[in-house]
């Protein structure tokens, strides 16, 4: 019986990285970032506000969308933002009411 060789592909499947930032997760970060330039120009020229009004009311969204990317998305396995919202936001019982769960225990 003749040994068959096949060459193939063992290693895990990588979605790569762009921007130190794993997969896609760029791309929230670079949208987010052309919507707050755009933002500024409406901010500062449509309702005349000061350069300094403008940068802080732009920065809020995209200081928001950096922090989840680099704290929630990276580096973290997949539904970790969601797990760690829902964990936040309810206490992380799988019931309704957290009293219930406190009954069973």
């Amino acid at each position: 019986m003749e040994l068959r060789l096949t060459e193939t592909n063992s290693a895990d499947d990588s979605p790569g990285r762009a921007f130190g930032l794993d997969g896609n997760l760029y791309l929230p970060v670079v949208l987010t970032a052309f919507g707050a330039l755009g933002l500024f120009g409406i901010v500062t020229l449509v309702f005349h506000a000061s350069v300094l009004l403008a940068s802080v009311v732009c920065a809020l969204p995209l200081a928001g969308v950096l922090l989840w990317a680099v704290f929630l998305r990276h580096g973290k396995p997949s539904g970790y933002d969601r797990d760690f919202l829902e964990h936040f936001i309810g206490g992380g019982s799988f019931t309704r009411v957290e009293a219930d769960q406190r009954k069973i225990a």
